[in-house]
């Protein structure tokens, strides 16, 4: 169990996880169904929004399996009340790869949606739709009419939504990833104030959803920007040399004067001979010493260091380990793994301030201002 959410099994090497708001928002539309029209009802509107959301999971899958396909590993897929979100190490490269990826959740849809109808034998008009939410109905021909709406809604050209990525890719192998994205990204958000617009005079719950879309597409379009401008850099340009470092064995209360003479916020965990063992941040310390855990080893609250980088290692090969992963730091080892250094989310964003003063500049090309810039240093 990570924070907030519940591991439910590991499907084809991906973790299904439910958040914890899920069950709360499954709960109360269970009350509220059953004080509005008793516990019959209240179940069957509670089986309807579980199935509904398995589709969603399904849906998930469906993008998963398609970007395991081009190589795309993907640790985990979380359950919100919202959706469902696969946390894929890296997006499609190929604009080719990235439609197929896209439009393959979609699909799972229109195939569940066929299988109710024609196989099943559902029985289906577009009258159907209409009662949705009607607890009386064919259960069946409810989750079929809600995978049609699944299906058309999520192929919305609207930016980050699966047909906004369609958009994208079909934007960029004409115009280039960043241009598409940044195309993209806008047409998303102008059809989040439209919905939110229409949300005030109808559905209070399609504000909910155009602030989503808003946020999420400008996001997406920052994150974008950032890759493209790391593409030259290596993690060498961005790492800090021979951080403050502490030992597995070290008692949690002999950190403290480390801290003080430090103004780093993470810090490598290493053995005698300079492997790493992991890394563990000042707020990691300082909330142990809360919790009376001084006379513990570091190793206790350490993070693993799973995922390690090389000097020579791009720039973007880190930036996607950071957005899969809640990790505020990686360990940057030498070609015995030995810890040579760390590279942080923090010591990234003041690269790129290098970068947005000076497009041009790159470190390992022979910049040398990062001598000057704290968490850059470079090596004497």
């Amino acid at each position: 169990m990570t924070r907030w959410t519940v591991t439910l099994g590991t499907i084809a090497g991906t973790a299904g996880r439910i958040h914890l708001t899920f069950i709360l928002f499954l709960a109360v539309i269970g009350v509220l169904v059953y004080r509005a029209n008793g516990s019959s009802a209240a179940w069957d509107t509670m089986a309807f929004v579980g199935l509904i959301f398995l589709c969603v999971v399904l849906h998930e899958f469906g993008h998963i399996l398609t970007a395991r396909h081009f190589g795309i590993k993907t640790p985990s897929v979380t359950l919100y009340p919202i959706g469902g979100v696969a946390s894929m190490e890296r997006l499609p490269e190929k604009p080719s790869q990235e439609l197929l990826v896209a439009i393959a959740g979609p699909a799972v849809n229109f195939v569940i949606f066929l299988l109710l109808v024609i196989i099943i034998g559902a029985g289906f008009s577009v009258t159907d739709l209409e009662s949705l939410d009607q607890a009386g109905a064919s259960l069946a021909m409810r989750i079929a009419s809600a995978n049609l709406i699944l299906m058309l809604f999520n192929l919305l050209p609207a930016f980050p939504m699966d047909g906004g990525r369609v958009l994208r890719a079909l934007l960029a192998m004409k115009l280039g990833k960043a241009r598409a994205t940044k195309i993209a990204a806008s047409i998303g958000q102008v059809f989040a104030i439209g919905l939110g617009f229409m949300g005030f005079f109808g559905n209070p719950m399609l504000i909910f959803i155009a602030l989503f879309i808003f946020i999420a597409a400008g996001a997406e379009a920052d994150g974008v920007a950032l890759h493209d401008a790391t593409r030259d850099l290596l993690v060498g340009d961005a790492m800090i040399f021979a951080p403050a470092a502490m030992h597995p064995s070290d008692r949690i209360e002999a950190t403290i004067d480390r801290l003080l003479r430090s103004s780093d916020d993470d810090f490598p965990v290493v053995g005698e001979n300079g492997n790493a063992f992991g890394t563990v941040s000042r707020g990691d310390i300082l909330q142990a010493l809360s919790n009376n855990m001084e006379t513990q080893p570091i190793s206790a609250i350490m993070r693993p260091a799973d995922h390690r980088l090389k000097e020579t290692d791009t720039l973007e090969k880190a930036l996607n380990i950071f957005e899969s992963s809640d990790l505020p730091a990686l360990i940057v080892t030498d070609q015995e793994q030995r810890s040579s250094g760390l590279i942080t989310r923090s010591s990234i964003a003041q690269l790129m301030l290098v970068r947005t003063a000076r497009p041009d500049w790159a470190l390992h090309r022979g910049g040398m201002l990062a001598q000057s810039l704290p968490g850059l240093k470079r090596r004497p």
